[in-house]
């Protein structure tokens, strides 16, 4: 059995009825926080740009659109994925050498489901299986330090997930993961120096992608099975050797990912809770800052606090902004908050907050190094004019899953997203189909997202 059989033989398999309750509750809490994120970013630059792409080409009606509209379902997965990852304000998982956003899947998984007219129950399995595989390939197969992007992981989270969602039968899924795994392995440059529109689009391109190829399966497409072991395969070209026991798998992973409490980038949310915390206490302001020192962790220093990944006091792009601690920090002590406010440019190009991101420093300490990723440690210390000198340490945040966000904050934080874009009936809808989706059809869902009216 070549590995890619052994991953189908998992999927294929998998049903509703092997959720615990926790990790049923914490599909749901997920889901309603990914389409926060997604109402909220109805107004973005890039997604606007998408849907007049989207608008143009046109495409078989079979899918809803967040915001009205219908178009095909590769389609459908393309952009409202994008809609959910713009912010970058959508949940994540912590592995020792990868990261990822688990969240990214479910454009991906509502638009197969609603073509196969799915039910609420469908659309948890489906994604939970997603979920797993994303989760576990991180874990046992980082591609970060080889140069690639997690969206190389994420090609065979969206395979498995579309294809349980679709309910194929175990050849057609072996080919839909070999398909997948075979034509979409993207580079990490996305992610580092000069960050671009891409930094937002590369996993909705991989859900486009990947729907794409799980319905050329269903059709009858056949792909490499080898695609993990085989002669310059995923394991010789990419990863090197891993091993995972698909069989013996579950699908409680999506309990020990993680939702952001601030929008920001998932590494530096400890701090940003520590930084706003110290400045409740102690009353300081921006322009009693003399400088400030952040220890963190190697991931942390690595990706948003210049290390490996590029200079982060170079602050131009909402893309540059959400990837600098520099920048996140520095916000955070002046404006009191970090959400979607903070990254309009005309906040990000204000001197005040460009002075005072160049007074920051960020170190690696191999000590919390040692602790990522069960905890999110940090230390900063800010330095005052008047000479004083504030510390605070953290080792979590309340979004970490040792500190999870209850269902009523991810409805306050639900609320806040969406205020501009849907009514308080309409909303009301959404939250309460969603905390009773084992008894909905994923159409109905989908006719509600439909129904919202950006900037009503």
């Amino acid at each position: 059995m070549t590995v890619a059989e052994a991953l189908a033989g998992f999927v294929v398999k998998a049903s509703y009825e092997d959720l615990s309750d926790a990790a049923r509750m914490q599909l749901k809490i997920r889901i309603l926080d990914s389409l926060g994120c997604a109402i909220g970013a109805l107004g973005g630059e890039p997604v606007k740009l998408v849907r007049e792409q989207l608008e143009d080409f046109g495409g078989n009606g079979h899918c809803g659109l967040i915001g009205g509209g219908r178009t095909a379902p590769d389609r459908a997965a393309f952009y409202n994925s994008a809609l959910i990852r713009y912010l970058d304000f959508n949940d994540s998982y912590l592995a020792r050498h990868e990261t990822c956003h688990p969240s990214d899947n479910l454009g991906a998984v509502l638009a197969a489901c609603e073509y196969a007219k799915a039910s609420g129950k469908d659309l948890l399995c489906a994604l939970a299986v997603a979920y797993q595989v994303q989760c576990r390939l991180s874990d046992e197969a980082p591609v970060r330090a080889r140069g690639f992007d997690h969206t190389t992981q994420g090609s065979y989270a969206v395979a498995a997930g579309v294809s349980r969602a679709l309910d194929l039968d175990f050849d057609r899924t072996v080919n839909a993961i070999a398909l997948c795994g075979t034509a979409f392995n993207a580079l990490r440059v996305t992610r580092t120096g000069a960050l671009s529109h891409w930094k937002g689009l590369a996993y909705p391109n991989t859900a486009f992608c990947c729907t794409h190829a799980a319905f050329l399966a269903m059709r009858g497409i056949t792909g490499p099975p080898a695609v993990f072991e085989g002669n310059k395969g995923f394991m010789e070209a990419i990863s090197g050797p891993f091993s995972i026991n698909w069989p013996e798998e579950n699908l409680e992973r999506v309990t020990q990912t993680i939702i952001k409490k601030f929008n920001a980038e998932i590494h530096s949310q400890a701090t940003i809770e520590g930084i706003l915390e110290l400045k409740a206490e102690r009353g300081f302001t921006g322009e009693d800052v003399v400088r400030i020192d952040i220890d963190t962790f190697d991931v942390a220093y690595h990706i948003i606090g210049g290390g490996e990944e590029g200079d982060k006091t170079i602050v131009r792009t909402k893309e540059e902004a959400d990837h600098s601690l520099h920048y996140m920090v520095a916000v955070a002590i002046l404006d009191g908050q970090v959400m979607p406010g903070q990254y309009e440019p005309e906040r990000i190009r204000r001197q005040d907050v460009q002075g005072l991101l160049n007074k920051i420093s960020v170190q690696p300490d191999p000590a919390y190094s040692d602790r990522f990723p069960r905890e999110m440690p940090c230390r900063i210390r800010v330095f005052l004019r008047d000479g004083r000198v504030l510390k605070v340490e953290k080792t979590d945040y309340e979004g970490f899953h040792t500190n999870p966000l209850p269902w009523d904050k991810i409805v306050a934080k639900f609320h806040h997203l969406s205020k501009p874009h849907v009514d308080p009936d309409l909303e009301m809808e959404i939250i309460e189909a969603v905390s009773k989706l084992e008894f909905l059809r994923v159409e109905y869902l989908i006719w509600l997202l439909e129904k919202i009216q950006p900037g009503h």
